[in-house]
């Protein structure tokens, strides 16, 4: 049975005067895309319930998990610069192709833009931006690995293309793994789990959790 995508407001995981954080489902935008038919997104739908929120990051579409949206310019300035300052720790669940060897480690790829085939991006070592991923494997079965990941750095597609990369292709990939590992999900497998982030009021660390529905 395919996957559809939910047409409700996503589910909201905390909000104040401040922010909003939002469990996004897989399949859709984060912020509208080109063309009427594309306008319908993780924005629109926050707005309409918070017409002061403002988008602060992206996941792309086929990426379920914790997105937050700061309420107001004020709130919107310090959670920009605190993304931009690398304050915010970021971890994904994703489930890989084929059983994953070390319990832990890195991969540092850089990545750009593969424009002939947009919006793909593609390791580049001559002008490719530095980009890293940390991870750690939650659990090892008989074709398959769950792990957790951390993105360093933010660059579009990078943990797909770095779990390509490393012979590891998410699981449900439509643009990075073989029609073999894609067909195994009917949605990619990679979920938005925790966002650690300095309140934009308080400028304290605080602490949000998405649990994973694969």
């Amino acid at each position: 049975m395919g996957y559809e995508t939910p047409m409700s407001l996503p589910p909201i995981i905390y909000s104040d005067d401040y922010l909003v954080v939002v469990d996004k489902p897989a399949g859709l935008l984060s912020v509208p895309g080109r063309g009427e038919a594309n306008q319908d997104c993780v924005a629109v739908r926050v707005q309409a319930a918070f017409p002061d929120a403002l988008i602060v990051h992206r996941l792309d579409m086929a990426t379920s998990g914790l997105m937050v949206m700061a309420r107001g310019k004020a709130a919107h300035r310090s959670l920009s610069m605190a993304f931009e300052a690398r304050q915010v720790d970021k971890r994904y669940v994703a489930v890989v192709a084929g059983r994953m060897a070390d319990d832990e480690g890195e991969v540092n790829l850089p990545l750009i833009t593969d424009w002939p085939n947009r919006p793909r991006q593609m390791v580049d070592h001559d002008i490719g931006k530095p980009s890293l991923t940390r991870y750690r494997v939650l659990e090892r079965l008989s074709d398959r690995t769950r792990v957790e990941l951390e993105p360093i750095t933010g660059r579009s597609h990078q943990l797909r293309v770095h779990m390509m990369a490393i012979g590891h292709s998410i699981v449900g990939d439509e643009f990075y793994a073989s029609d073999e590992v894609r067909a195994l999900s009917a949605r990619l497998l990679l979920h938005a789990q925790f966002l650690r982030l300095p309140h934009p009021d308080t400028q304290q660390p605080v602490d949000y959790f998405s649990e994973v529905k694969f």
